[in-house]
């Protein structure tokens, strides 16, 4: 398998690249990791939902919920949550993470560092969306059987959750596609700064 998957997870950040998985902040995921990178995060943002969120949660049916609606880049200096921010509270707690990737990505950056999406993965590898939580031992079972081969021989390090592994896994998945020229690419219009709105998969 080629490239890197990276999810978030309590301690910062999990990358998975072939043999390798490794925890801390993104600075240090990022270092050396092989090209090229998914990462589960919004890369371009624009006022509401983009394309690429509303084609993914299409493909992606009763698991449609996990692509939230990314926020503004003004929204992002948000520090309270209120329901007229317009974020929900699953977007607001992602927030400190958007505002890390957001200062960190450009558009050069962003040609090694593809936004990816864990559920579309799966979805893709299993012909079908997943049908259980990724968090309910039902949700981590099936994920495993649709990693086939990928799925982790060992428990979580230190600072990651089972379903964290799982997706970065399912992200290196796609990272490969990527290398190989195989993604589905859903979206890819720019934002005002000139970054690409595209979940790749």
């Amino acid at each position: 398998m080629r490239g890197t998957g990276i999810d978030g997870c309590p301690a910062g950040w999990i990358a998975v690249s072939q043999g390798r998985v490794k925890v801390g902040p993104l600075a240090d995921v990022l270092r050396g990791a092989p090209r090229p990178v998914a990462l589960d995060m919004p890369l371009g943002l624009d006022a509401g939902d983009r394309p690429c969120d509303k084609a993914a949660r299409a493909l992606l049916g009763p698991r449609r919920a996990s692509v939230f609606a990314p926020p503004s880049r003004a929204a992002l200096a948000a520090e309270a949550w209120s329901p007229g921010l317009g974020l929900s509270k699953q977007c607001y707690h992602l927030l400190p993470r958007m505002r890390e990737v957001d200062a960190w990505i450009t558009p050069a950056r962003q040609r090694r560092v593809h936004e990816a999406h864990p559920e579309l993965a799966f979805a893709l590898m299993a012909g079908r969306p997943m049908r259980h939580p990724k968090r309910t031992p039902e949700g981590r079972r099936e994920r495993m059987r649709a990693l086939g081969p990928l799925a982790p021989k060992e428990g979580p390090p230190a600072g990651a959750r089972w379903d964290d592994l799982l997706d970065a896994c399912a992200l290196l998945w796609s990272a490969d596609r990527l290398a190989r020229g195989e993604a589905l690419r859903l979206g890819g219009e720019h934002d005002a700064r000139g970054l690409r709105m595209e979940i790749v998969a």
